[in-house]
């Protein structure tokens, strides 16, 4: 049972991390360089999750994914299947509810880019494109990789949205957060414990990776 739910917990912080750098990077980079005077609006949008409890955010994912929604709706006539309480489902909960610990690390390392570099790349003729892939990526990569990763590390530990929107299907939206909560529910404090300790030595070597990274990447 562990084992099961350490698999599907790993395997949704890949595929969440995965949407998040790809979704992530677009958005931050559009954050960072316009300067509208309603872009306050957006990232506030982007930060709620940090705000809002799991649950409440949790719920109306479940409104928004059920069969009675638009979106439900057209996912079961598409596939046969209903999104909430499936793997799918708790992904979707997963992007939106990590979207502000990928999002404001890559917003502050494109904020970090010295903008004269970019135009004068431009001036010189590059392609927008190649000068955000050849100048931008590298410079802001600090940013990026502290992204990712707080995206990776914040996912494994999910508790709320995931039993909001997937319950706890063993094998299937069982995640180890989940599974800690059923063995405390049934007085197993030792597995409790077992589960619990694996998931705070990993996050505390993953924070240490993060902190060390930082360090050397800073300038003397």
């Amino acid at each position: 049972m562990e084992w099961q739910a350490a698999w599907l917990t790993l395997r949704l912080a890949f595929w969440t991390t995965v949407w998040l750098t790809l979704l992530g990077i677009p958005l931050a980079w559009w954050i960072a360089t316009r300067r509208y005077r309603w872009m306050f609006l957006i990232e506030a949008v982007v930060a709620l999750p940090i705000v809002l409890p799991p649950t409440v955010l949790g719920f109306y994912v479940l409104m928004a994914l059920g069969p009675r929604s638009p979106v439900g709706g057209l996912w079961m006539d598409a596939t046969g299947a209903p999104i909430p309480f499936t793997f799918t489902g708790i992904l979707i909960g997963s992007i939106l509810f990590n979207l502000p610990f990928a999002v404001r690390p890559f917003v502050a390392g494109f904020s970090s880019v010295d903008r004269r570099l970019v135009e004068a790349s431009w001036s010189l003729g590059v392609s927008g494109s190649r000068t955000f892939l050849r100048i931008v990526l590298p410079l802001a990569w600090p940013g990026i990789l502290t992204g990712v990763v707080l995206a990776f590390a914040h996912t494994i530990g999910e508790f709320g949205v995931v039993l909001m929107v997937g319950g706890n299907i063993p094998g299937v939206t069982q995640t180890l957060s989940i599974l800690i909560y059923d063995q405390v529910q049934a007085l197993d404090y030792a597995a409790a414990n077992r589960t619990a300790l694996a998931m705070l030595l990993f996050s505390f070597t993953l924070l240490c990776g993060i902190f060390a990274g930082q360090r050397r990447m800073m300038p003397l």
